[in-house]
């Protein structure tokens, strides 16, 4: 009989560890092979663990809650014809390299700083006191390392938006003086990285708000799960960072309404699965990214990064009611039945809790549905580090003015409305509204004799 390890697997670039959520199995069940063993969390996604082989689980070497890191076991399993799996080990591994100290570099001795002691503990946050993002990678190097939090701010990050990268570190770690960096120069960077004028309520924190007295009525005081905490520090991050600016424009979607009502049956008996709406506004903003390319792009500072894959994130409402980003990569290389393939995927599987992380990164723009609720319009936020979002409100049948051979006439038409927050750092309303314009103009002129 054989006896296998299940170790965390690779959940995406940055990732070194997760929380363990829950566990579907307990020792001694058999379970089959790709059988989900546990749900775990990341600060991207809630996923499950699958089990490599089919057999029993003999033992589970990690709690509800716990932490384990990418690479470490959390259970064993045992199976009579199974054969190791070198995929998982080369995981392990190569998560021991990252993490593994420098043999050049000499122990710390026992005498360290108590506040050295609590940074090992788990003190350092996801970003530094001036508001520097610091991935899971870097937190890991600086607690094994025993750097305080406030001395990251004396890095200078070579990342978007200044994010200290693991080369970073590395390199401040080399010329790292003994006994670490005088607090002198770590108050100076940090004073130095906030306007000085900033008061401590703009910070990009949405969970450091005042205390606040329940009195005067009954009241319910809910805590925020985890996803809810990500997505609050996510939107007050981009409000801070990014001016929004946001542009509408109708559009007279008749022709496009009319075709998918042609189709739909159709499509859906071929392919048993349905056409909605989202892979039409896909391709639109996929089309005009390609004509605009400037809108497809991120900002690093004073430079200004062109994305050359698009990426586009559809802005998806969960059960639970919060909300999650599945990204198609290169929309712009896909057909419509590709991207109605993939709509329907990323969002079947983001409500069933089955994305994994690489399929919430690396967006580089992003669509989010009003009209899913009946709402005309909306104001979205930025997805950062994107520089756009395009909302897309409920098509609605109104009275309108056409124009015919005849001259102008009144007709009842399909018409919705397009908004576009954009980064006013790097989009004027110039470049903005035109891009908005050619979306609107790609649906308006919707080819009804096309076929899918």
């Amino acid at each position: 009989m054989a006896k296998f390890e299940i170790i965390v697997p690779a959940m995406g670039e940055g990732i070194i560890e997760v929380t363990l959520n829950r566990w579907l199995v307990k020792e001694g069940d058999k379970v089959e092979e790709d059988q989900p063993i546990c749900e775990v969390a990341t600060d991207k996604v809630d996923s499950e663990i699958p089990s490599p082989y089919a057999g029993t689980i003999t033992k589970l070497l990690a709690n509800e809650g716990d932490l384990p890191k990418v690479g470490q076991v959390i259970a064993h399993l045992e199976n009579e014809d199974a054969e190791p799996d070198l995929e998982r080990k080369e995981v392990k591994e190569e998560v021991e390299r990252i993490t593994a100290p420098k043999e050049e570099k000499p122990e710390k001795e026992e005498t360290e700083k108590p506040e050295t002691k609590k940074t090992e503990e788990g003190v350092i946050g996801g970003r530094t006191p001036s508001g520097k993002f610091i991935s899971p990678l870097v937190r890991s190097i600086a607690a094994k390392e025993g750097i305080p939090l406030e001395e990251l701010d004396v890095i200078q990050g070579s990342g978007t938006e200044g994010r200290i990268t693991k080369n970073d570190i590395l390199k401040h770690l080399e010329n790292r003086p003994t006994g670490g960096v005088p607090q002198a120069e770590i108050k100076k960077a940090t004073s130095e990285a906030k306007p000085a004028a900033e008061p401590a309520a703009t910070k990009p924190s949405a969970l450091a708000s005042s205390p606040q007295a329940y009195s005067g009525g009954a009241h319910e005081v809910v805590e925020m799960d985890r996803m809810r905490k990500l997505i609050a520090e996510h939107m007050v991050h981009s409000k801070h960072t990014s001016p929004h600016v946001t542009s509408f424009i109708e559009a007279d979607v008749t022709n496009l309404v009319m075709w998918r009502e042609k189709i739909k049956d159709e499509f859906q008996k071929r392919e048993n699965q349905k056409i909605t709406y989202t892979p039409l506004f896909i391709e639109a903003a996929a089309k005009a990214l390609r004509d605009f390319p400037m809108v497809n792009v991120s900002v690093d500072g004073t430079k200004i990064i062109v994305k050359k894959n698009i990426n586009i994130g559809m802005a998806t409402a969960l059960p639970s009611g919060n909300l999650i980003v599945p990204v198609i990569k290169n929309a712009d290389e896909k057909n419509l039945l590709g991207l109605s393939k993939a709509v329907n995927d990323l969002a079947n599987r983001a409500r069933n809790n089955k994305l994994v992380p690489d399929e919430i990164s690396g967006g580089t723009f992003t669509i989010t549905n009003f009209g899913t609720f009946n709402n005309l319009t909306g104001t979205p936020i930025i997805n950062q580090p994107e520089v756009a979002i395009l909302g897309v409100g409920a098509i609605q049948k109104k009275p309108a003015v056409i124009e015919t051979p005849q001259g102008d006439a009144i007709a009842i038409r399909h018409i919705m409305v397009l908004s576009l927050s954009y980064d006013h750092r790097v989009v004027d309303g110039a470049l903005g509204g035109m891009f908005l314009k050619r979306v609107a103009e790609y649906l308006e002129n919707f080819d009804t004799t096309r076929t899918v």
